[in-house]
């Protein structure tokens, strides 16, 4: 089964991609906490969450 976000696949090798994979969805959940969105918010924070996990931080 393939993963979802496979730091392996070829678009993930430059940093600045998996940079923005991460900042992404960090920056909508800080602009949905301040709007008053925290279902949102939460659901963004948990995917920029597991984007850096899989993408920088996993062994």
């Amino acid at each position: 089964m393939q993963k979802f976000l496979d730091r392996d696949h070829p678009m993930f090798r430059k940093i600045w991609v998996r940079v923005v994979t991460v900042a992404v969805p960090g920056v909508m959940s800080a602009l949905e906490f301040s709007l008053g969105g925290p279902g949102w918010g939460v659901l963004f924070a948990g995917a920029a969450g597991w984007a850096l996990w899989e993408l920088f931080l996993r062994p």
